[in-house]
């Protein structure tokens, strides 16, 4: 795992071609875990995919020497692709027979695995289905806390839970890349608290322009190419010098 923000006129988050496009390209492979008489919530749903990318990412085997390093450095050498598929019943007892970790929210389950070849899925994953990741919130979300990291979408884009579970583990990862490793450590000590919300209409031009790292969608599916779907507000970028109107880093998968 690279040490330091990747530099916006090199990243794996843009849309425009770039030298990543020639390296093997991989993908993060995440499963939410969708019972037909349990669903998650989709608020928690989104917020434990973009956990379940932060442990990966902080995890031991991802760096260094570890099992999964290489791969990892493999998937952030080119562009970072993330694929939300679902599972139930026998479905999720083989994903969870796969190495990777699972991540349990207060309705959700997320299982993130170690970065696979965009074309190499294991069998039991491949098989998975991508559509059919529309949830809904049984009752209205809380505000999220002011203090805490938030994950702010774009209220003028509609995304299905599937689309807007891997655009925030992207925003989730924008913020990682941006704090210190003291900071990292604090953030994992704490276990990753963060809130995903939908930002007010009035105010998400106030959140695009204040220098917060800002997610631009590819256009590989569902929304257009080049659309601003979440900000990442981490209570440590708002007090860093680029979060004060400088130039914010856009990066897109």
């Amino acid at each position: 795992m690279s040490e330091d923000p990747t530099p916006v006129s090199d990243s794996p988050f843009r849309s425009d071609p770039s030298p990543r496009d020639e390296a093997p390209q991989f993908v993060l492979p995440l499963v939410v875990r969708i019972e037909r008489a349990d669903p998650p919530a989709r608020t928690d749903a989104l917020e434990t995919a973009a956990r379940a990318v932060l442990t990966v990412l902080a995890d031991e085997r991802s760096a260094g020497e570890g099992e999964w390093a290489e791969a990892m450095r493999d998937w952030q050498d080119a562009r970072i692709r993330k694929v939300v598929r679902r599972a139930r019943g026998a479905e999720w007892r083989r994903a969870g027979a796969l190495p990777g970790i699972t991540v349990t929210g207060k309705s959700a389950e997320v299982r993130v695995f170690p970065p696979v070849p965009l074309d190499g899925w294991p069998k039991d994953l491949a098989r998975l289905q991508v559509s059919g990741t529309d949830l809904d919130d049984p009752e209205p979300p809380v505000d999220a806390d002011p203090a805490a990291p938030a994950l702010w979408l774009n209220p003028d884009l509609g995304m299905s839970a599937g689309k807007a579970m891997a655009q925030a583990g992207h925003a989730a990862q924008l913020a990682w890349w941006e704090l210190s490793d003291e900071e990292r450590t604090a953030w994992r000590d704490a276990g990753f608290p963060l809130a995903v919300r939908m930002a007010d209409p009035a105010r998400w031009s106030e959140l695009t322009s204040i220098g917060l790292p800002l997610v631009r969608d590819a256009g590989f599916t569902e929304i257009a190419p080049g659309s601003c779907t979440v900000v990442a507000d981490h209570p440590v970028l708002r007090r860093e010098p680029h979060g004060a109107g400088g130039p914010a880093s856009t990066r897109s998968e």
